[in-house]
């Protein structure tokens, strides 16, 4: 969609926003969200209410849970400013997200730029509509910073794949339905060769997953295993198991990579609401002057991550971000620890309790400490910006 004027965006303002003020149930607006409150979809999922559920599908109809897709992919096809606008006034109405999912976050641009166009008009819609749940099944024991060290081979049988290796930290992989995963289909190749993405159905017989319970409590990473899964050549038509060529998997790989970390960068406000925490403090009566003067360092912080995002997305519009996304990942981490570090601190010994009038918020904090290691390490992310966007000398 071409880029519009400046009346016309205002005008679409008022039309989104009247949209959202009518649509959005009260019961998902005005408040602070924790990991509870996600909507993440799929053949599983059970809405924590009604409100939930009828949100999603007005929101999906719409192409809403997807605004820059294309319309014929279940978007609602919206430019960079239409979709700025957009989230501008779900965050001023304070409404939550109809949907979070790995599908929208990393599989579904990972189609858009590598997917045929029978893969695209069969996945994308599903992931819109939250009708399927994704896993990434990226990290091994044996490979994790080092990526392209991956084993799980998956070996030509003619008509079908078959698959045998494990991986880690597949984040809710017992509750996806499918996963799109790295593995070695040529042995023989350098290791940054060989590898394809493939799409394997999570209900295929030899998967198996085992919860990780983390320090917070929860298990929302897995380990799974392949043993002897048969994974078609084709699940269609036109519907290969591999995205993008053979053998050339890293291509694919390194591109959905660069939104992970996109993600993980941009997140972890959804506990204020959208709000900033130096305005959550205040109406909760905080005085503590050290206490808010870190709120106030940390909402200038924000703001220019904010600006950072923005400029970066601008410009993935011509090419994308390379090694820059490492940065925003880094500083995304930092901001979101510093975040909850903070509501920690003016909470005092009363944050630290499982229950009570902070709620998840020390579970939470907990779970800040893994965005670290997620997506890759903090100390990998300042290794590529050091080699390959300074361009700083080796040892």
């Amino acid at each position: 969609m071409p880029d519009m004027g400046q009346e016309s965006l205002a005008d679409f303002r008022a039309e989104i926003a009247d949209w959202i003020d009518r649509t959005a149930p009260a019961s998902l607006r005005d408040r602070a969200f924790s990991e509870d409150d996600i909507c993440w979809g799929g053949k599983r999922w059970v809405f924590t209410s009604d409100d939930q559920k009828v949100w999603l599908e007005a929101c999906a109809e719409r192409g809403l849970t997807a605004p820059t897709w294309p319309e014929a992919y279940g978007g609602a096809g919206f430019s960079r400013a239409q979709d700025k606008i957009f989230k501008e006034e779900m965050d001023r109405l304070r409404v939550k997200k109809p949907l979070d999912s790995f599908g929208l976050w990393m599989l579904g641009p990972a189609l858009l730029a590598f997917g045929t166009e029978e893969q695209k008009r069969h996945f994308l819609p599903q992931i819109t509509r939250g009708e399927v749940r994704w896993c990434q099944g990226y990290s091994e024991p044996g490979a994790g910073s080092d990526l392209a060290s991956v084993q799980t081979r998956a070996e030509d049988m003619g008509d079908h794949w078959l698959v045998n290796g494990s991986k880690i930290w597949t984040s809710y992989a017992d509750k996806a339905d499918w996963i799109f995963a790295l593995v070695r289909t040529d042995r023989d190749a350098p290791k940054h060769r060989g590898i394809s993405f493939m799409l394997i159905d999570m209900e295929s017989e030899g998967v198996t997953t085992k919860p990780i319970r983390l320090i917070s409590g929860k298990s929302p990473f897995c380990e799974t295993f392949f043993d002897n899964v048969r994974v078609p050549k084709s699940y269609g038509e036109g519907l290969s198991a591999i995205v993008g060529e053979q053998n050339r998997g890293w291509d694919v790989a390194k591109h959905l990579l660069t939104h992970e970390r996109e993600m993980i960068g941009g997140g972890g406000s959804g506990l204020t609401g959208g709000r900033s925490v130096a305005s959550v403090l205040a109406d909760e009566g905080q005085d503590d002057p050290v206490i808010m003067g870190r709120a106030m360092k940390l909402g200038v912080d924000e703001l220019a991550m904010n600006l950072t995002l923005d400029r970066y997305k601008d410009m993935a519009k011509q090419g994308g971000v390379g090694n820059a996304s490492a940065m925003l990942k880094y500083y995304g981490t930092e901001l979101n620890k510093a975040r909850f570090e903070l509501l920690m601190s003016a909470g005092g010994s009363d944050a630290l309790a499982w229950e009570g009038p902070y709620g998840t918020l020390a579970p939470e904090w907990l779970r800040t400490k893994a965005n670290s290691i997620e997506g890759g390490t903090s100390e990998v992310m300042l290794d590529i910006l050091a080699k390959r966007v300074l361009e700083l000398p080796g040892d």
